[in-house]
C-alpha cells in the first residue's frame, strides 16, 4: 500500500466528532423494525417454515440488507426506512384480523406437529429457557458490527457514524460497547448453570476455565497485530494504541470476570461491582493527571504506546459486568429476587418489565452524568469512561426491551408449553435463521469479517469507489458472511474461540 494512500485512509477515520444519540437510536431501530416484519411474516403466514432459497433471501434482505441500507444509502432517512419496515407488518396484522379466521398462533401450529404435551407441568422445563429475542438482539448487533467495519472505509458510510477521536458519540462507538455488553449477557448463562447445581466458585479453577477462552483471543490479537504491521495496513493509533487491538481487550475480560464471580454475591453483586469500578475509574480520571496522560502523553515506551487500550479496559470490564448483571436477571425462567414484584404479570411481561426498569435505571444515571446541572461529563469511547459505560448499558437494555416486546406481541404463546421439546420447537419457529446463525458463531464470523475487510482494503481503493460499486461490494460481503454463518448453523457446526 503506497504511503500517501495509507496516510489518506488514516486521515479518513481520524479526528472525527460523531453524531447525536437520537440519530443513532433512529438508525439502530431498523434492526427491531426488520425483526418485527420478519415476525409478522412468520407468525401470520408461516413464511419461513420451509426454509429454502426464497426464505433465506427474504431473511437476509430484512435482517442484514435493511441494516446495511440504514448505515449507508438510508443514513439520512432512517425514519423512512423504519416506516417501510413497520407499515407492512401492521398491514399483515390488519389483514389477518380482517380474514375472520382464528389466527394460526404458534402455540397451535407447533404443538399440532410436535409431540403431545405431558402432564408433568413446569418441572419438565429447563430453568434457563431459550430466549429468541436475545438471539435476535445479539444477531442484529453482530450484523451491524460486521457491516460497519468494512463500510466505514467507503465514502458512502457517513463520517458521523465512524469512531469519534476523543469526545462524543457515534454508531461505531456504540458497536464496540455493544459487542462487549452482549458478551457479558451471554456469560451469565454458565454462571447461572453453576449456581443451579450448587457448584462452589473457587478462584483457581475459575481462572483456568477463563484462560481457555482468553488464549484463542490473545492469539487472534497477535495475528492481527503482525498482519497490520507486516502489511503496512492503515491503522488509527489513538483508537487502542500502537500495538493493542480489540482482541486483546476481549481476551482480558474472562479472567477478571472470573475473579468477580468468586466474591460473595450477597455483599458484592455484579451490578454493584460494574458501577463501582467504573465510578472509581471516572473519579481517578477527573482528580488526577491520568486523563491528560491518556490523551496527550508522548508514546515513548510500551505502556504509553498502548495507554488507550490498557486503561480503557476498566470501562469495558464495567460494560461486560453490566451485561452479565442483566443476563443474570432475565435469563432464568424464575427469578426469586423479583417474583414478588411481578406476581401479577405473565412470564413474557415479567422479562419485558425487568428490561424496561434496567433501561430506565441506566438512562437516569446517564442523564445525571452528562447533565450540565449535575456532573457535566462527556462520553468518550477512547477513555471508556463512566458516561460511555452508562450510555452503552442504557442503549442495549432498550434494544433488548424492543426485541422482547416484539416477541411478546407476535409469539404470545412462546413460553406457555409444559414440555421442553414443544417449547424448543416454538423457539426455533420464532427465531430468524440468519440472525440465529450470526449469534451462534458470532466471534468466528467477526473474525471472518475482519479478514474479508482486510482483503477488500488491500485489493480495492475504497476511497475512490463510486456509490454503485461500493454498494455491490458491501452487498456481496454481507451476503458471504450470512451464507457462511447460515450454512454452519444449519449443519449445527459451532466454532468455539
Amino acid at each position: 500500500m503506497a504511503q500517501s494512500y495509507k496516510s489518506l485512509k488514516e486521515d479518513f477515520v481520524s479526528n472525527l466528532s460523531g453524531g447525536g444519540i437520537w440519530e443513532i437510536n433512529y438508525v439502530t431501530a431498523v434492526a427491531p423494525a426488520a425483526v418485527l416484519l420478519w415476525s409478522a411474516l412468520q407468525s401470520r403466514r408461516n413464511f419461513f417454515v420451509n426454509y429454502g432459497p426464497t426464505a433465506f433471501t427474504t431473511d437476509f434482505l430484512l435482517n442484514v440488507g435493511a441494516i446495511l441500507a440504514a448505515t449507508t444509502i438510508y443514513s439520512s432517512a432512517p425514519t423512512a426506512l423504519n416506516t417501510l419496515l413497520i407499515l407492512p407488518a401492521i398491514l399483515l396484522h390488519i389483514a389477518n384480523t380482517w380474514s375472520r379466521r382464528r389466527p394460526k398462533k404458534l402455540s397451535h401450529t407447533v404443538v399440532a406437529n410436535g409431540p403431545p404435551e405431558n402432564k408433568r407441568g413446569q418441572d419438565s422445563l429447563e430453568s434457563l429457557p431459550e430466549r429468541p429475542f436475545i438471539t435476535h438482539y445479539r444477531g442484529s448487533m453482530m450484523v451491524v458490527t460486521c457491516a460497519a467495519i468494512l463500510a466505514v472505509d467507503f465514502r458512502v458510510f457517513p463520517r458521523r457514524f465512524a469512531k469519534v477521536e476523543t469526545w462524543g458519540t457515534s454508531l461505531m462507538d456504540m458497536g464496540v460497547g455493544s459487542f462487549v455488553f452482549a458478551a457479558g449477557l451471554a456469560s451469565a448463562r454458565p454462571v447461572l448453570k453453576a449456581r443451579a447445581v450448587g457448584k462452589a466458585t473457587f478462584l483457581g479453577p475459575s481462572l483456568i476455565a477463563a484462560a481457555r477462552h482468553s488464549v484463542p483471543l490473545l492469539l487472534l490479537g497477535f495475528v492481527r497485530l503482525y498482519s497490520v504491521k507486516g502489511l503496512d495496513y492503515a491503522e488509527h493509533v489513538s483508537e487502542y494504541g500502537v500495538h493493542w487491538n480489540f482482541f486483546f481487550t476481549l481476551a482480558l475480560l474472562p479472567p477478571f470476570a472470573a475473579i468477580v464471580q468468586t466474591l460473595p454475591q450477597s455483599l458484592f453483586s455484579v451490578h454493584f461491582i460494574a458501577l463501582s469500578a467504573t465510578l472509581v475509574y471516572q473519579a481517578v480520571l477527573d482528580t488526577t493527571s491520568l486523563k491528560a496522560y491518556v490523551l496527550t502523553a508522548p508514546r515513548d515506551n510500551l505502556l504509553s504506546q498502548n495507554r488507550e487500550g490498557l486503561l480503557s479496559f476498566v470501562g469495558y470490564l464495567g460494560i461486560f459486568l453490566a451485561g452479565q448483571a442483566v443476563g443474570l436477571d432475565i435469563l432464568p425462567r424464575k427469578n426469586p429476587a423479583t417474583m414478588a414484584f411481578e406476581s401479577g404479570l405473565s412470564p413474557k411481561h415479567q422479562i419485558l418489565t425487568r428490561l424496561v426498569v434496567w433501561s430506565a435505571w441506566f438512562s437516569v444515571l446517564l442523564f445525571l452524568a452528562i447533565s450540565y446541572r449535575t456532573f457535566g461529563l462527556q462520553v468518550s469511547r477512547r477513555l471508556a469512561n463512566l458516561p460511555y459505560m452508562l450510555w452503552v448499558s442504557a442503549f442495549n437494555c432498550a434494544q433488548l426491551a424492543l426485541f422482547c416486546a416484539i416477541e411478546a406481541l407476535m409469539f404470545p404463546g412462546l413460553y406457555s408449553a409444559t414440555d421442553q421439546r414443544i417449547e424448543t420447537r416454538r423457539c426455533k419457529h420464532a427465531t430468524s435463521q440468519v440472525l440465529g446463525a450470526f449469534n451462534a458463531n458470532g466471534l468466528a464470523i467477526f473474525l471472518l469479517a475482519n479478514l474479508l475487510t482486510g482483503l477488500v482494503n488491500l485489493s480495492t481503493h475504497t476511497l475512490q469507489a463510486n456509490r454503485a460499486t461500493t454498494m455491490v461490494i458491501l452487498l456481496f460481503y454481507t451476503l458471504a458472511l450470512a451464507s457462511i454463518a447460515t450454512t454452519l448453523h444449519v449443519k449445527k457446526i459451532k466454532i468455539k474461540l
